[in-house]
């Protein structure tokens, strides 16, 4: 039997907890009060039916395991059997999974499992061109928390699905210092230690420049772990990674498009973050093919 957790991503960890929720708030979101009245209305309760999910354009795909999760809470006796997993990278044509049972529960879960399936492929798959325009390179492609309120989990989950990596998660998981929390402190060398004294020992402490003068501070502070190079143009990276001389990890941030990232991978930084990947992923068209 096909489970959610069988299609992950083999080296992408997404808890079950949080698919269980999003299944659980995405059907609720579909079924109202009443239900599938269509379904309902038209199609005889014993009728089966037999469909395959199919891929109609080539990708990574993403989210599988919240398809699985959608027919299997609607019945949990219907028939799923998974041709890829999570990761994969498929043409256009291909069968990514099929199901057979009860037709009413087919057909109901059928816009809430796709949904799902649409917008974490298009992640994956924003993600995987960011990731192949820098084969080769040190540099690692990150998200954001520029995510879709409620999708977080999700969301990063696609992104470590087409070969990128996870900026933090929340305010909670790592101490960025951004502009505005520099100039309330005020500065660099305040803020960096206020920062230091309260973070624990496992806690890294990153800021954000917009300026090499800024950087300079902050080097001089030796109080960074990391530091966020703010829409700052090919020749200013580079210049910032020779200043910085491996002393802090260098995140470039703003402004890095598909068609830059290659040249700002060629500067030395060692990451760049893109909110892109995730508010701007066109949706990865995939379709539930029913048999007549």
């Amino acid at each position: 039997m096909t489970s959610p957790s069988s299609l992950l991503h083999p080296d992408a960890f997404l808890s079950p907890l949080a698919i269980d929720e999003a299944v659980t708030r995405a059907l609720d979101e579909d079924l109202g009060r009443a239900g599938d009245i269509t379904s309902i209305a038209t199609i005889p309760e014993a009728t089966k039916a037999h469909a395959a999910m199919v891929a109609r354009q080539a990708g990574v795909i993403a989210g599988l395991p919240l398809a699985v999760s959608v027919f299997r809470t609607l019945c949990p006796d219907i028939s799923l059997q998974a041709h890829v997993r999570d990761g994969a990278v498929v043409a256009a044509g291909a069968h990514l999974m099929t199901i057979s049972g009860p037709a009413r529960a087919v057909l109901t879960g059928e816009r809430t499992a796709l949904n799902f399936v649409g917008r974490l492929s298009g992640v994956a798959t924003s993600t995987s061109h960011y990731v192949r325009k820098t084969s080769g390179t040190q540099l690692r492609i990150c998200c954001t928390r520029k995510t879709t309120p409620g999708l977080r989990a999700l969301e990063k989950y696609a992104v470590r699905c087409g070969g990128g990596f996870n900026h933090r998660f929340g305010l909670d998981d790592a101490i960025l210092i951004k502009d505005n929390h520099i100039a309330v402190a005020g500065g660099i060398a305040p803020v960096l230690e206020r920062a230091r004294a309260h973070a624990g020992h496992l806690v890294k402490v990153e800021i954000e420049v917009d300026t090499l003068a800024q950087l300079r501070e902050v080097l001089d502070t030796g109080l960074a772990d990391a530091v966020l190079l703010d829409n700052m143009d090919l020749a200013t990276l580079s210049k910032a990674v020779k200043m910085a001389q491996g002393r802090v990890v260098l995140e470039a941030s703003g402004g890095v498009t598909l068609d830059s990232v290659a040249e700002t991978a060629a500067t030395g930084v060692d990451y760049v973050s893109s909110g892109g990947l995730t508010h701007s992923a066109p949706n990865f068209d995939v379709a539930l093919d029913i048999d007549a």
